[in-house]
């Protein structure tokens, strides 16, 4: 049994990975064409902000929270061979907040150019704010195509059926590229925002919608808000409305501080994160996903133990976030300059963009590890205490971002990001080993010796990059890409070394799978 259930989870896993991967692909291929564009002008300032009032739209819808706090809901229906009831809760929670929602998003259009100048406060340019304002306007209706799209998504987790939900992320990158260079021509940034609209529909909900129907989703309209399976979903999604997740004050701090900072910051820090998210979509995200269904599952059974294992094992192969961060911060301005040094990000984007990433890197453990934390509350059915211990960690975290601000400028609002991620999943996973009897002393261990070896492994590769390749370079993209290609294999080499002779399972697995799958092909 117990084979069985992690044979399921490498498979969805290796569907998450690679839909990660390839939207991580997709993602920064959208930001280079926004760099090409836009560069790090005030345009793309005004497309950042355009995105903080539909992120808090979609934060009070918990669209992003759907697969967390319905699939616990639909399964026991599943479980129990009462599938017909569930479809009627699935029916009535869409057609309460979904039709609360549109009341919401309507009231955001009407009110954009106030809500903007309120959370954009800290911009001074006039042009900034209209264009954020305008294109705020065009990304607002996307929310409702998430919402809906993501109970579309979390029906299909449910019945363990993976394939279409992994085109979402890929669909919706393709219509903001799309948008942006069909558009950007004749009206520049606002291309883009056109994009994030068309990609949301047919990625997120119409493809979703299809899926839905294949797994036998029966949709009617109900108002029955008595329900007990109503009450009890507003109960676990009303902490996560009213809370403070990593993610979303991580999205909306960047730009809200971001703003106080001199033109261009928002964007550069953005390009930066983007680049940070790409280890935690492939590390953390994918494997979150994929593992939550099993997770839930364990706990309805009744196997705690069994789900701690789980969750204690998938931190440890996280760890290895770690060597790869210091690795892209070793390699910050060769990474900078080959993904986004053309168009208008010229030489000045590229420093500033390079400066901030490796304070964003440095937080991208944590960001992984929050994914696969926050989901064992989430399996039990707890969103009342991580949403409290997890507002409180960033409201902790804001004096942190306004000391940095002024000490250290834009690298402070960088280094502030990390340090509200590292707060949050400390704070969560303490309280988690306290509440389930979790026995963490192996993860601190594992993590702690995972940083030192990052850490020499790190010093070594900047000594080599200075010294032996100083002749190297980095103003040209072959230059960037050999210096690249020559530390990354460097890199790889030792990295595979330290496993076996520190004999690092996680590290030699890894390795030993690679290995074996090439000597297949």
């Amino acid at each position: 049994m117990q084979s069985s259930l992690y044979k399921k989870i490498g498979t969805a896993s290796i569907i998450m990975v690679s839909s990660v991967f390839l939207s991580r692909v997709m993602g920064l291929l959208r930001e280079v064409v926004i760099a090409a564009v836009g560069g790090v002008s005030y345009s793309v300032d005004a497309y950042q902000l355009a995105f903080i009032l539909p992120e808090v739209l979609n934060h009070v819808a918990a669209a992003g929270f759907l697969s967390v706090t319905f699939i616990p809901i639909f399964d026991q229906y599943l479980v129990k061979g009462h599938e017909e009831e569930g479809w009627r809760v699935f029916s009535l929670i869409l057609t309460i907040f979904g039709i609360g929602l549109s009341i919401l998003i309507l009231i955001a259009f009407l009110w954009a150019e106030p809500l903007v100048g309120f959370v954009a406060h800290g911009i001074s340019n006039p042009q900034t704010k209209a264009m954020a304002v305008k294109m705020t306007r065009i990304i607002l209706p996307a929310q409702w195509f998430f919402f809906t799209g993501g109970l579309f998504m979390a029906v299909q987790f449910a019945k363990e059926r993976f394939f279409l939900p992994a085109l979402a992320p890929l669909i919706y990158n393709l219509g903001i590229i799309l948008g942006g260079l069909v558009l950007g021509p004749w009206i520049g940034m606002e291309g883009f925002a056109w994009g994030v609209l068309a990609g949301a529909f047919f990625g997120n909900f119409f493809l979703q919608w299809i899926g839905a129907g294949r797994v036998g989703m029966t949709l009617t309209f109900t108002m029955d808000i008595m329900h007990p399976d109503m009450r009890r979903y507003l109960f676990l999604t009303l902490p996560l409305i009213l809370g403070l997740t990593m993610m979303f004050s991580t999205e909306v701090f960047f730009r809200l501080f971001g703003a106080y900072m001199p033109e261009g910051t928002i964007a550069a820090l953005n390009y930066g994160l983007r680049i940070t998210l790409i280890l935690v979509g492939l590390f953390g995200q994918a494997v979150g996903a994929a593992s939550f269904p099993f997770m839930s599952r364990l706990v309805a059974e009744g196997r705690m133990d069994d789900m701690n294992r789980l969750l204690n094992q998938t931190l440890r192969y996280l760890s290895l976030v770690i060597p790869f961060s210091i690795l892209l911060i070793v390699l910050r301005h060769e990474v900078v300059y080959i993904l986004f040094k053309r168009g208008h990000f010229d030489a000045t984007a590229t420093l500033l963009t390079s400066h901030l990433l490796p304070y964003l890197l440095i937080g991208a453990f944590a960001f992984s590890a929050q994914t696969i934390v926050v989901r064992g509350y989430y399996a039990v059915q707890n969103t009342l205490f991580p949403a409290i211990f997890g507002t409180i960690a960033v409201i902790l975290s804001i004096p942190f971002y306004l000391m940095g601000m002024r000490q250290w400028g834009p690298v402070g609002v960088a280094m502030g990001v990390s340090f509200s991620a590292f707060l949050q999943v400390i704070v969560l996973y303490v309280l988690w080993n306290k509440q389930s009897g979790n026995r963490g002393g192996e993860v601190y261990g594992h993590v702690g010796k995972m940083v030192l070896v990052s850490v020499s492994l790190g010093i070594i590769l900047e000594g080599f990059r200075r010294i032996i390749l100083s002749n190297l370079d980095q103003w040209t993209f072959m230059g960037s890409l050999v210096r690249s290609l020559i530390i990354g294999t460097l890199f790889l080499s030792v990295l595979y070394l330290i496993g076996r002779c520190l004999k690092i399972n996680e590290i030699r697995y890894v390795f030993d799978k690679l290995i074996m799958k090439g000597k297949k092909d």
